[in-house]
C-alpha cells in the first residue's frame, strides 16, 4: 500500500518503509487500551483518591510539610498516611477488631 499512498514522502524517504517505536509503547497502547474501556476514569479517581489527597492536605494545614529534605518529607507523609488509615479502619471496623488483626 505504501506504494499508492499520496503521503508516502511523509513517512518514508528509500523505497522501503520503516516505523520506529520507543521501546515502552506498549505501556501507552496499554494505558490507551484502560482508557477506552473506562470512558471516564478520572471520576473513579476522584472517588476514590482525590478525598484522601484532600483530607491529608487538611490535615497539614497551608505550611504544608513541616519537615525538610527529600528523606524527612517521605516519613512525615508516611506518618500521615498511616494515621489516615488507620482512622479509616477504626471507623470501618473499630479500634478492638483492627487490634485483633494487628499480628504481634
Amino acid at each position: 500500500d505504501c506504494q499508492t499512498c499520496p503521503i508516502q514522502r511523509r513517512c518514508k524517504s528509500g523505497t522501503e518503509r520503516r516505523i520506529t517505536r520507543w521501546e515502552h509503547e506498549h505501556l501507552i497502547d496499554a494505558m490507551r487500551e484502560r482508557l477506552a474501556r473506562d470512558p471516564d476514569p478520572m471520576t473513579l479517581r476522584r472517588c476514590t483518591v482525590e478525598h484522601v489527597f484532600g483530607t491529608l492536605k487538611a490535615w497539614m494545614g497551608t505550611t504544608h510539610f513541616l519537615t525538610r529534605r527529600l528523606k524527612n518529607v517521605r516519613t512525615e507523609m508516611a506518618l500521615n498516611v498511616l494515621a489516615y488509615n488507620m482512622k479509616r479502619m477504626i471507623s470501618l471496623i473499630g479500634a478492638r477488631r483492627l487490634m485483633e488483626a494487628i499480628p504481634g
